[in-house]
């Protein structure tokens, strides 16, 4: 027998029987894992799009990979076919945050974990993980203050003066910094990026600011909200 008759036997007497049995606890049990897993998610994650209906995604990301792994483990020849597969199917999910891709990546390690039939680790990993996952949000530090745009407009007389504006929103803000500045005839513009510890310094710096002027527009705007 030569060495291509060789390599093509042990290509198709390679297929071990898959126990169901088996196959079913673990599924079950990396369905509950990546449950858990999206609770943590949706309790401690950072990310600004829906956590909620993200979070759905990793219990079907997790069984799924537990399946393609337990199939494609026990032939060679379906691993082969598994990344010529891959090779052609591309997918362009639009990662938004790197937190998500995190928990992708937790989600996909618990389904090869339970693929491989590493119960015992896989668990111990998740254990330690979440372990970690709520102690670092436990104990992270609270932002004391927010970060904002602070926009402020006029357009009629009198127009206000830089130093005036400048002078008002240092006595109320922790920190300032102007960004943009505009002024001509018709029209004053200045753009600051401002720290805050409370939301009555913002009203403290608008009414500052409409003691100058009646008709001048303040706008507060960041993407992660005001509170």
């Amino acid at each position: 027998m030569n060495k291509a008759e060789t390599f093509q036997n042990f290509l198709t007497n390679q297929s071990p029987e898959i126990s169901l049995l088996s196959f079913g606890i673990n599924l079950i049990f990396a369905a509950f894992l990546s449950f858990l897993l999206a609770l943590l998610y949706e309790k401690f994650g950072q990310a600004l799009s829906n956590r909620k209906s993200f979070s759905k995604n990793l219990v079907f990301l997790t069984m799924t990979t537990m399946l393609v792994i337990t199939i494609v483990k026990s032939s060679l020849a379906l691993s082969l076919g598994l990344v010529g597969a891959l090779s052609i199917v591309r997918f362009r999910a639009a990662i938004k945050e790197p937190e998500e891709l995190v928990y992708l990546f937790l989600a996909i390690s618990i389904g090869l974990g339970f693929g491989a039939n590493q119960v015992g680790t896989t668990v111990l990993a998740f254990g330690i993980i979440s372990t970690m996952i709520v102690l670092t949000n436990f104990y992270k530090k609270t932002d004391d203050y927010q970060n904002l745009h602070l926009t402020i407009v006029c357009e009629s007389s009198p127009k206000l003066e830089l130093t005036q504006v400048i002078k008002i929103i240092n006595q109320n803000c922790s920190k300032v910094s102007l960004k943009r500045f505009d002024d001509h005839q018709e029209m004053f513009q200045a753009i600051f990026l401002v720290e805050i510890d409370s939301v009555e310094e913002l009203e403290r710096t608008r009414s500052g600011l409409r003691e100058i002027n009646d008709a001048v527009r303040v706008t507060y705007s960041e993407n992660k909200g005001i509170f």
